[in-house]
Order: structure tokens, then C-alpha cells, then sequence
């Protein structure tokens, strides 16, 4: 086909619905994971699972589309676009109860999303499969190989759209209801273009039916009660979907279900998480606190961390968030104020220290995918980054979540015998005193430093610190053997293997009191235990919707 030739090429009716339902099923296969996520996580069980159920949904299209395609029409193939946008209906309508319910079947964890994967997303990627053999048959085309060539070219071409508007345009720009109905949108439009330029009354009356179909269940979801408390602000970012969520004078930010920050409302300056105030364990471990300068923090989430350092030490404080709208609703939510001495990124935390010539006294590694670290900040390689960005005497605290023993300690171990190939000495802290799943924190210096606990309780008691840390070193874990457990590696994918243990565990994240004492273990904001999902994160509600 030369130039002047695509100028003037017009596709046929059988063309423009193979072209739409590759956009389609390529755009729903990517909405299906920021649908499925938040609930299930996004484990490449669950990423896996959805790209399974969507081949083998199309597979059985295609099988039975040829079976029935001798006697395809142009009419007929608007028939099935209908039924796939009133399903698309249903899933914009419904997702959020079909994925509660789902996700309390009894199967092992990572295979849990597969039937909300299966019941979502399977039956109208199953009608678009009959499009292809459809279009085929009703080609202009010589011969069954050029036919189906042409047929494969086009879908193809749809999928690329579908997937690129999708992931580039869409998700960053909509909320997922609307994605949604504009798919829905697309399906009636191709549908009813197929039956020009004739018009009859039953396909006009049917388009219409369909169109009400979608506007009506993008406004009118069924509400759900948030046993979390107030939806505050909730969005889709590029990255995941962030809620601020209100419970009594508690705000929380919710990245993809998962709390990632907390504040007290009436209190600002408690520690509502226990584990944040472990942050400040490496002031124990160096000889002067003054002598921390330089301070980064990988991953921001609400900030909690980084301006309560701004607040406590004299100290510059960079932070690294790889989503600008967790910072921007840091700032309108969690009261972040940028200064001379608080600077942020919009980055990737290891891309910024391969970029930066800085040298940091401090490092916090704080940064999370939902509840489970991102694979490339767990490995030796990063360590030695990080070791390099630190100053001779300086030192990385790492925030892992894990089991401090047990099947379910397996990370924790990977994690510390990792670091403990970078650095002169590593030291490793529960924070729970059951032997849940927990935030464990792992302090690593880089010099040879040989701190026992009775040292860092005798600095504990010397420094006059913000917080008393007296708890976190009573739950220091001396003699942890992690000899066995394997070093991470760029070149060897074992993080997924060694959460494995971890799915369908209990996740303990430990509050403070009002009066500084600890809440029970498994107590959080909404007063339910956390368990945890395929990736990690913790189980919830469905909310009801926000517009």
C-alpha cells in the first residue's frame, strides 16, 4: 500500500469492529489490573491471573466465532458489541461488590483474584473473541491468508491504541468509571455504525437502551459502607489509586488499600503508627546527632517521616516520592510544606541516587508498592548504591514487612542477609511483639560499629531525642539468623517466591495510644485485623463512590 493509497483508504464495517474490539479488549485487560488491585494487589499472581483469563476468554471467542462465522453479518457483530457494552455496564455498576465477595472465597491466596478476573472480565472479552473469525469471513480480501492477515494486522493495531490511550492518556487523566463507560461508548457507537446507512428501530432502540445503561451506572453505584470512615479526597494517579480516609480525629492515606500514613488530628505530633517512631533509631547510632546533615527519604507517602525530621534536627531533608499526587495530596492533606530544608522528587528512589552526586548521613527506605517493597530497591545492587551515596560513617534504615520468624520471615531474612553484604553492620528491630507479619526495621551502618543493647539504651538515655526509644530497643532481635536465606539479586527474581509464605497471613501494624502506649496488636484505624493479600496488602471494604 503506497502513500496515496492509505490516504485514500476507507475501512469496511467488518474492518472498524476488529480495529474497535482490539482497542477494547486491550484497554480492558489494563483496566482490569487498576480494577482488581486495589483489592487483591497487584502480585504478579494477580497481574498473571488477569492476562490468563483474558487469552484464554479470547481464545474461546475466536474457537467459537469460527465455528458460527459462515453465517456472519455486519448486523450480528453489532449484537455482540450491544452485549459487550451492557457487560461493561455491569462491571462499572458492580465491580466493587462482585470483588468483596469474591475475595471471601476459600482458595489459596494466589489464586484469589482469579474469579473476580474470571467473573469481570471474562464474558465480554469472550464476545469480542467472535469479532476476528466474524471479520474474516466477511473480508473483501483473496484467499484465507490474506483475509486473515489483514484481520490479525488490524487487531493488533486496535490492541497497541487500546493499550498505549489506555495506560498514557486514560488512567492519568479519568477515573476508572469513566474509562470505562467511554469503552462502553466506543462498543455502541462501532455497533451502530455497522447497521448504516440503513436504520431500523430495533437497533436505534437498543443503542439508546445501552447508552442510558452506562451513564446510569457510572452515577449510580451501589453504595457501600466504608468501615474505614470518611472519604475524604480519592483518586486514580498513574501509579495506583490513593483515598484520604477520616476515622474520628485519624486520617489516613490509603495507596491502592493499603494504609501508608496517619495523623492524629487533634494531636499532630503523635506517632499514630509505632513503627515511625523507630526512624529515629539511627540518631542512637551515630556519635553525634548534630553530625546528621544530610537526610533522604525513599518513598514520601503522607511525609509523616521527613517533617517530623525537619522538626526535630537540624537537618536537610530530601525526599523521593515516584508519584507527584501522593506529595500534592500530602501538601493539601497531611499539611507538607516544601522550605529550604525539605526538598522533594518526583522520581524512582534508585534512579535518583544513580543521578545524584549528594552524600547523605541519613537514608530511610520507606518506599512501598502497596505493601510490599519494589524489587529493585531490595537487591545487593542497590545496597551497594546506597552504601556509595552514604557518608563513611553513615547509615540506612530500611522499613521491611515481614515476619520476624517463622515460614513467614523468609523476605526478612533475604533483606538483612542482603544488606549485611553492603555494610559494616546491620541490626534488626520488631516492632510487635506477636509473630504476626509486622513492620520490621532493619538500621544498617556503614562502618564496623559492634553496638550492643545495652549501648544503644545508655545513648537512649544520654540523648535528649523527640521520642523515647527505650520499647524499640527492648525489641531489638539480637543473634537473627538469616545464614541460609538467599542474597537478592538484580539478575534473580526471588522476592515473589519468598512473600509466598505471607499471603493469606495476618498483618500487624502496631498504633500508639493517645497517651503514647501501644494498641493491641492487629488494632487499626477502622478496629479490624489486616490480612494479607496476594501482594501483601491489606484486605478491605469496598467504598462507596466518590465523583
Amino acid at each position: 500500500m503506497n502513500v496515496r493509497t492509505a490516504g485514500s483508504y476507507r475501512p469496511t464495517k467488518s474492518e472498524l469492529a476488529v480495529f474497535v474490539s482490539g482497542v477494547t479488549s486491550m484497554g480492558l485487560e489494563i483496566l482490569a489490573v487498576r480494577i482488581i488491585a486495589p483489592q487483591f494487589g497487584s502480585h504478579i499472581y494477580t497481574v498473571g491471573g488477569i492476562m490468563t483469563v483474558i487469552l484464554a476468554a479470547l481464545s474461546f471467542g475466536y474457537w467459537q466465532g469460527g465455528k458460527r462465522a459462515s453465517s456472519a453479518t455486519n448486523r450480528e457483530m453489532s449484537w455482540l458489541l450491544l452485549a459487550t457494552a451492557v457487560y461493561v455496564a455491569v462491571v462499572v455498576y458492580a465491580s466493587d461488590l462482585l470483588l468483596l465477595q469474591t475475595s471471601t472465597l476459600a482458595l489459596p491466596p494466589r489464586y484469589a483474584a482469579l474469579p473476580a478476573a474470571i467473573i469481570l472480565f471474562g464474558p465480554p472479552t469472550y464476545l469480542l473473541g467472535f469479532i476476528s473469525p466474524y471479520a474474516a469471513e466477511l473480508s473483501q480480501k483473496e484467499g484465507t491468508g490474506e483475509a486473515s492477515g489483514h484481520v490479525y494486522a488490524l487487531g493488533t493495531i486496535g490492541s497497541i491504541l487500546g493499550s498505549g490511550a489506555t495506560t498514557f492518556v486514560f488512567i492519568p487523566a479519568m477515573d476508572i468509571d469513566s474509562i470505562g463507560v467511554l469503552f462502553g461508548l466506543m462498543l455502541v457507537g462501532t455497533a451502530f455504525a455497522l447497521t448504516l446507512p440503513s436504520i431500523s428501530r430495533k437497533p436505534v432502540l437498543a443503542s439508546v437502551a445501552v447508552v442510558i445503561l452506562l451513564v446510569v451506572a457510572t452515577g449510580a453505584g451501589p453504595l457501600a459502607y466504608d468501615h474505614r470512615g470518611d472519604v475524604v479526597y480519592q483518586t486514580q494517579t498513574a501509579h495506583q489509586e490513593l483515598e484520604v480516609i477520616d476515622n474520628d480525629d485519624i486520617r489516613t492515606m490509603y495507596l491502592d488499600g493499603a494504609r501508608h500514613s496517619a495523623i492524629d488530628l487533634e494531636d499532630p505530633d503523635r506517632h499514630v503508627f509505632e513503627y515511625m517512631k523507630y526512624f529515629h533509631l539511627p540518631m542512637l547510632m551515630t556519635d553525634d546527632t548534630d553530625d546528621v546533615d544530610n537526610v533522604l527519604f525513599i518513598g514520601g507517602g503522607g511525609y509523616i517521616g521527613p517533617q517530623d525530621f525537619e522538626e526535630q534536627y537540624n537537618a536537610d531533608v530530601d525526599v523521593v516520592e515516584i508519584d507527584p499526587d501522593v506529595t500534592a495530596a500530602a501538601e493539601d492533606y497531611f499539611g507538607l510544606e516544601e522550605s529550604e530544608d525539605l526538598n522533594t522528587y518526583s522520581q524512582d528512589g534508585r534512579q535518583f541516587l544513580q543521578g545524584t552526586d549528594e552524600t547523605y548521613d541519613l537514608i530511610v527506605l520507606d518506599a512501598y508498592k502497596q505493601d510490599q517493597v519494589p524489587f529493585h530497591l531490595t537487591t545487593v545492587e542497590f545496597m551497594d548504591l546506597v552504601s556509595e551515596r552514604l557518608a563513611d560513617d553513615g547509615i540506612l534504615h530500611a522499613n521491611v514487612i515481614s515476619a520476624p520468624s517463622g515460614p513467614a520471615s523468609e523476605f526478612y531474612h533475604a533483606q538483612e542477609r542482603t544488606m549485611d553484604e553492603a555494610f559494616g553492620d546491620t541490626y534488626s528491630f520488631r516492632t510487635s511483639n506477636s509473630s504476626s507479619i509486622q513492620n520490621i526495621q532493619i538500621v544498617a551502618t556503614n562502618d564496623e560499629t559492634d553496638f550492643t543493647e545495652a549501648d544503644l539504651a545508655e545513648r537512649n538515655a544520654e540523648r535528649n531525642l523527640s521520642v523515647d526509644l527505650s520499647g524499640a530497643i527492648d525489641n531489638y532481635m539480637a543473634g537473627s539468623s538469616s545464614d541460609d536465606a538467599p542474597v537478592l539479586r538484580d539478575d534473580r527474581g526471588e522476592v515473589d517466591s519468598l512473600l509466598d509464605p505471607m499471603l493469606g497471613q495476618r498483618y500487624v501494624i502496631e498504633e500508639t495510644g493517645e497517651s503514647g502506649s501501644s494498641a493491641g496488636a492487629g488494632d487499626d484505624l477502622a478496629g479490624t485485623p489486616s490480612v494479607i493479600a496476594p501482594d501483601g496488602k491489606a484486605l478491605a471494604a469496598p467504598v462507596a463512590k466518590v465523583s
